[in-house]
């Protein structure tokens, strides 16, 4: 070694030797404690090469790229530090994850694989239609999938999500009674209903009326005919609901409608429940929204794309948005103009990887899959609802659909909760399930498991909620008040988080 190298080498180990006498490691297995990367920062570093900007000076004389403040760091400490956060996520690749509501779904890999198909992948919206006719030909045979499982013929694919979906949904309906020269004000809406269907009816410029539900969680008929006269344009409702129930007086709801020029609207987050195994369009339904990512595969948990499109009856296809699809002469064509449509509700024509998501999905399974796919929802929330009822209170009497409504009346008596069991399968290693939903009812803790788990899988999750529910029992649950305790950030003072916000990193190095 070359004599003056070995003797700096020597001189930084002495030194490194001394400085680190009281050196504590701080790391905890392959997964070290680290700063956020803005504080990894050192003037001058950089993970790549660039050439110098030109013509970048402000008005000051400053290069504008010194002024944005980004992180300069490697190459290898960026990619560290994500990976490393990456591997910190709770995924369903990860663990079972019995949240309830509209982000859950199984998403085959092959799914995945299709929408990245390089036809798909790096088609542009604006190319010519005779440059993309294999596209446009998922899409009408998506639009034909839609239309024969639910029996409502009408479909727009453009609406970006469910609530988008159901603004596009009202916004049709609207357009129809304009049509006809009904200026209706009013939109039924059961209390149980998920939070975005009054948001979504008073966007669209309509007066709220909430109907009450029964002890059973199904609407009150009664009250419903209270409400109903010739100024409702709708009711929004959504069947299963958000208690897990199917209402079993659906039929009067929609027949009660239709008598009084009132269209029903159903939300459709929960179809995958039934898909399958009933037509909504048999129930009575005009217009209904399908959440892509939650029946027909496409990951969203986590605020992943979604895709919402919306079907409707035959007398309300010409109010649908644009553009729609169509075939003639064995060729396929967009309709970007309509003189009765509600117009564009989306850039270019709507989330179409999730279009080859659904369609792959959908011919996959077959109608025989999709209708299994449907019953193993309902049978693994149904086997939970019943080894878990014993120990935690149902408020309502099953069985339930594809989800299960369990609260936390026995465990509360003991000073414990629903928090503090959702945290606690956080601790061993459980995504909760969705918590405090409905609001109609107290403490709620909605279990949905995903139709493919295993028995197994389901078998360790209720052991684990029994074993919780016993502990709180006998007088041991006060230690799950401070869960999680393993987790990279232990439980958060959520009063403080919520007065007192930290949104960025300054605020947190501040």
């Amino acid at each position: 070694m070359n004599p003056t190298l070995e003797n700096t080498l020597d001189t930084n180990i002495t030194a490194h030797t001394q400085a680190s006498s009281t050196f504590v490691p701080t790391a905890c297995g392959l997964l070290p404690e680290e700063p956020l990367l803005i504080e990894q920062s050192k003037e001058g570093r950089c993970g790549v090469d660039l050439p110098a900007l030109k013509g970048t000076a402000s008005r000051t004389g400053v290069a504008q790229r010194e002024t944005i403040g980004l992180p300069q760091v490697s190459e290898q400490q960026a990619i560290r530090h994500f990976v490393r956060l990456s591997q910190r996520n709770y995924s369903i690749d990860a663990g079972f994850y019995p949240l309830g509501s509209c982000t859950m779904k199984h998403n085959p890999r092959q799914n995945e694989k299709f929408a990245r198909f390089p036809g798909f992948a790096l088609a542009h919206p604006l190319q010519p239609e005779s440059t993309i006719q294999g596209a446009l030909a998922l899409m009408y045979e998506l639009q034909q999938c839609l239309a024969t499982i639910t029996g409502l013929p009408g479909v727009s694919l453009a609406p970006a999500a469910g609530a988008h979906g159901e603004m596009a949904g009202i916004m049709v309906i609207r357009s129809a009674h304009v049509a006809k020269g009904r200026a209706r004000k009013t939109v039924l809406i059961p209390d149980s209903a998920h939070g975005t269907n009054p948001a979504t009816a008073a966007l669209c410029g309509y007066e709220i009326k909430t109907i009450a539900s029964t002890k059973q969680g199904f609407v009150d008929v009664e009250a419903f005919k209270a409400l109903l006269n010739d100024d409702v344009a709708a009711m929004m409702l959504t069947n299963p609901s958000t208690v897990g129930l199917f209402d079993p007086n659906i039929l009067e709801i929609s027949s009660l409608l239709h008598q009084a020029g009132a269209y029903f609207y159903c939300d459709g987050a929960n179809f995958n429940a039934i898909v399958g195994k009933v037509r909504p369009a048999d129930f009575g339904v005009d217009v209904m929204h399908i959440n892509l990512h939650k029946t027909f595969s496409t990951p969203h948990g986590g605020g992943g794309p979604g895709s919402g499109p919306i079907v409707v009856t035959e007398e309300l296809a010409p109010y649908l948005p644009i553009p729609q699809v169509i075939k003639k002469n064995d060729r396929y064509h967009l309709i970007t103009e309509s003189k009765t449509s509600m117009g564009r509700v989306k850039g270019f024509n709507g989330q179409f990887g999730m279009f080859v998501r659904a369609l792959s999905y959908a011919l996959a399974h077959g109608s025989d899959g999709l209708r299994q796919a449907a019953e193993d929802a309902v049978l693994n929330a149904n086997y939970i609802f019943a080894r878990l009822k014993d120990l935690y209170h149902a408020p309502f009497e099953g069985p339930c659909m594809h989800e299960c409504l369990l609260t936390d009346k026995n465990q509360k008596a003991h000073g414990i909760s629903t928090m503090e069991i959702a945290k606690t399968l956080i601790e061993f290693g459980y995504h909760p399930m969705t918590v405090f939903f409905p609001l109609v009812v107290q403490g709620a803790m909605l279990i949905e498991p995903t139709e493919s788990e295993t028995k197994e899988t389901l078998d360790q999750f209720i052991d684990t909620m029994r074993w919780i529910a016993t502990e709180i029992s006998q007088g041991r649950g006060d230690v799950f008040k401070e869960n999680p305790r393993s987790t990279p950030r232990r439980k958060l003072d959520e009063v403080s988080a919520a007065k007192y916000p930290k949104l960025t990193w300054m605020d947190l190095v501040g």
